[in-house]
């Protein structure tokens, strides 16, 4: 029995496809090759197009089939993650209305700024556990009052990930979870945010049905499965945002567990058995893919936006040419601190951990008579796992033990580099495993389609590649060029 999981991510598409009984994996790629393009019609805006998802889902599952030889009636689940905080809106005929707000458009900020004060910060904490901020909600509230033809044919509004499985199926549902993270949901009442939706006049019926985030949550239409390559009436099992999905994959589901993903943006995602706020919500507790209202299970979510979109522009403009290997090996040359250049890697937009402010990327520093390309490759990852080592201070705060962060040996953890000056930084070990967020998808499908018994029995397959410990001979100057960038972004946070 096979289980095949999407991951809907805002560079590329990745699909991978499980053999449920041996836990191995039998085949997994990517698409397109490059990254995928991000629109900005004005600054601080950024939005893809959902059919353009679903296009290259249909290519990719076709070539996986194709090259692997895969008979379609042996896949029995299929599972979805998604890019979380993003804005899909259809018409009754299901049809996309206008290009998807994702995850990194800023654009509702004030929106989110204003039903915070509004609603009252205290109300808004203690009830959804964030400000509304920049939030998916929010992004809903920008069209109502901005594109307000638009507005009138909503039939539903949607998350990515909902997208993509009302293309596989043609239903139109939604997870606690989801809900969640679009700071729809009312952790009092353990239900949607009546208050929140009066606030901007968005009626309830707008949002899709809820349901388990592991169960049968439709089946593949006829007209799906022969776009795909699929069995049609195939079992549609699991749907979860990126990051608590990502953290499903790396089996880190329990008190205390973090897992951590560095690709386009970076997060550390570490659960908690309590319902909890940051007062400043510069950190996002979001429902796990586990939460129930009786065993709370919080994913408490740190996101930097500059994360990997730092390194592929630097690719771009700075190391044309290079790899990222050859870029990862530019960086090792250079000594810890990289010789007093500093890089803030904010330059994709506000930032929740500096309270939703854009303080934009800024490198300091710099000698034209000592330093060269590797001393602002090495900062510029330095300087992204400093902005990890900013937030992951709030978590501790919140009450979490970092001691272990788990990750998936890709994107950004693949540089030695960036792995070490995580550790060093932090205090804590990173343990890298061969997983990644299609995974997880595969193994969530194959749980809510009764494949496995239980979460336990959907991980018996997966073992840890490597062990990152502090390095005592480094840890202290890490923490001393952690200083140094940590004035520099203090002097813009009192500035802006």
């Amino acid at each position: 029995m096979l289980s095949l999981g999407y991951d809907i991510g805002s560079s590329s598409i990745k699909c991978a496809i499980l053999d449920c009984e041996s836990g191995k994996l039998i085949a997994q790629g990517s698409y397109p090759g490059e990254e995928m393009a991000i629109s900005a019609p004005q600054p601080g805006w950024a939005e893809q197009d959902p059919d353009m998802w679903w296009q290259y889902v249909i290519v990719l599952t076709q070539r996986l089939l194709r090259e692997n030889k895969i008979e379609p009636a042996s896949i029995k689940a299929i599972g979805v993650s998604y890019q979380m905080h993003g804005l899909v809106l259809v018409d009754k005929q299901q049809q996309v209305l206008r290009p998807s707000i994702i995850w990194c458009d800023s654009r509702a900020v004030e929106i989110g700024n204003a039903a915070f004060k509004s609603l009252g910060p205290d109300f808004c904490l203690q009830h959804m556990l964030n400000s509304p901020g920049n939030f998916t909600a929010s992004k809903l509230r920008w069209v109502k009052e901005h594109e307000p033809e638009v507005f009138k044919k909503i039939h539903k509004a949607m998350l990515p990930g909902d997208f993509i499985a009302m293309r596989l199926t043609g239903e139109i549902r939604t997870t606690v979870s989801g809900l969640s993270e679009g700071i729809y949901w009312d952790f009092k009442k353990n239900a949607v945010s009546s208050e929140l939706l009066r606030y901007y006049k968005i009626d309830e019926e707008l949002l899709p049905t809820v349901c388990p985030t592991f169960s049968v949550q439709g089946q593949l239409t006829k007209a799906a499965a022969e776009q795909l390559g699929l069995r049609e009436g195939t079992a549609v099992a699991y749907r979860a945002g990126d990051q608590p999905n990502n953290a499903f994959s790396l089996n880190v589901l329990n008190p205390g567990e973090v897992a951590a993903t560095a690709g386009t943006s970076g997060v550390v995602y570490g659960v908690l058995n309590k319902v909890t706020y940051d007062k400043k919500s510069r950190v996002n507790p979001f429902a796990h893919v586990n939460h129930s209202a009786a065993q709370p299970r919080l994913g408490v979510l740190l996101c930097i936006n500059g994360t990997g979109i730092l390194n592929s522009w630097l690719r771009r403009n700075v190391a044309v040419g290079m790899s990222y290997p050859e870029i990862n090996a530019a960086a090792a040359a250079v000594s810890v601190g990289s010789d007093g250049v500093i890089v803030v890697p904010f330059g994709n937009g506000a930032e929740r951990v500096l309270e939703n402010k854009n303080v934009g990327a800024q490198i300091f520093g710099v000698d034209f008579n000592r330093h060269s390309r590797a001393h602002l490759l090495r900062a510029a990852q330095e300087g992204i796992t400093f902005s990890f080592r900013y937030g992951i201070d709030i978590m501790k705060e919140m009450g979490l033990d970092i001691r272990v962060i788990r990750a998936g040996s890709a994107n950004m953890f693949l540089s030695p580099v960036f792995r070490q000056t995580l550790a060093d930084s932090t205090g804590a070990t990173i343990e890298l495993y061969d997983t990644d967020g299609a995974q997880g998808a595969s193994r969530g499908a194959a749980v809510g389609a009764g494949l496995y018994a239980s979460l336990q029995d959907a991980f018996e397959s997966l073992e840890r590649i490597e062990q990152v410990h502090p390095s005592s001979s480094d840890v202290l100057a890490t923490r001393e060029a952690y200083d140094s960038w940590l004035s520099h972004l203090q002097r813009d946070l009192v500035q802006s």
